[in-house]
């Protein structure tokens, strides 16, 4: 079957490693099943692999990807949850030591056909087309999570989002202008902030610029070039969520700051099965759709991921197959 997967690690050259091509069939272990997939979406989890960060040798060839969406092996259209809990978990998959995402343990969605336990696969709702669909489940997720479970924030309240065009942050602020929250974003360019704006965000500013006042929250996915800027944007008693650090995982933590005007700092990964049901509930209901940068077919697949190393990025980049 067609996939797009790693057979070797490359720290300084990820594209260079990345293959297109055969892969063997599934093995599905019992109370697994598989899924015929349509559309499946890049994340930053991605580029890692291919450097080998939480990949190791020995688990290569390695076929990609962390979501999708496609058909059950009775053609029902369906959602595939990222998150794969150890045997015999119960409760907040999150929170499982053991827990593990598609293509870290086991092949990833970036193929003809994946192998998923049976509670990994929703119903997907009508109104959402299969590449809408395979937004959800990793970026669009993270952004649910991040902003509505773990964030305490209130709509009314103001939030920052550092980084406006990646996956996460276009979600932030779609999800939070739905859910009545002040959207305030950051981007590198003038072009990306413009997009931020057309999405629903109320202000847009210069990375590290100086904010007109501070802010209740920040939500917090680049990590080492943004963290001081963070810290400084908040009002006394702030949150910032993080859920990722695609510029390092290094920052100045700005300790003195943090215990004098007693801020939280709030880590968040991914997201339940329960919340993506929620999540998808949510989309069908507003009519909030994910952003989509661009769709590709997965024989692309090298473009797609060279826009997302070159940060050419203003949304999600979906690959079909």
């Amino acid at each position: 079957m067609r996939a797009v997967f790693v057979s070797s690690p490359s720290s300084d050259d990820p594209l260079s490693v990345l293959e297109v091509g055969e892969r063997p069939e599934p093995e599905v272990p019992d109370g697994w099943t598989t899924v015929q997939v349509k559309a499946v979406s890049l994340n930053h989890h991605d580029l890692f692999s291919l450097r080998g960060i939480g990949l190791p040798q020995e688990r290569m060839p390695m076929i990609l990807g962390t979501d999708a969406a496609g058909l059950d092996e009775d053609g029902n259209e369906v959602v595939v949850h990222g998150v794969v809990a150890s045997p015999g978990w119960t409760g907040d998959e999150t929170m499982d030591p053991k827990r593990s995402l598609f293509s870290e343990l086991h092949q990833g969605t970036m193929a003809e056909r994946v192998a998923v336990p049976r509670r990994n696969v929703l119903p997907k709702p009508a109104e959402l087309s299969f590449a809408e669909a395979a937004c959800l489940p990793t970026a669009w997720l993270t952004a649910y999570r991040m902003l509505f479970v773990r964030s305490g924030l209130r709509p009314g309240q103001t939030v920052l989002v550092q980084g406006a065009s990646g996956g996460v942050a276009t979600a932030l602020v779609v999800l939070g202008r739905a859910a009545g929250y002040r959207m305030w974003v950051t981007g590198r360019s003038e072009e990306k902030r413009a997009a931020a704006l057309e999405l629903g965000a109320e202000q847009a500013f210069e990375t590290g610029a100086r904010l007109p006042e501070r802010v209740d929250g920040v939500m917090e996915t680049v990590g080492k070039a943004t963290w001081g800027h963070s810290v400084k944007s908040l009002k006394p008693g702030g949150v910032i969520v993080t859920s990722g650090a695609t510029t390092g995982f290094d920052p100045s933590a700005e300790l003195n700051r943090v215990f004098f005007t007693q801020l939280s700092v709030v880590g968040s990964t991914m997201g339940t099965r329960d919340e993506l049901e929620s999540l998808m509930r949510m989309c069908a209901v507003t009519g909030v759709r994910p952003v989509i940068d661009v769709e590709l077919p997965v024989t692309e697949a090298r473009e797609g991921f060279a826009r997302m190393l070159e940060g050419r990025t203003a949304g999600k980049i979906v690959f079909t197959l």
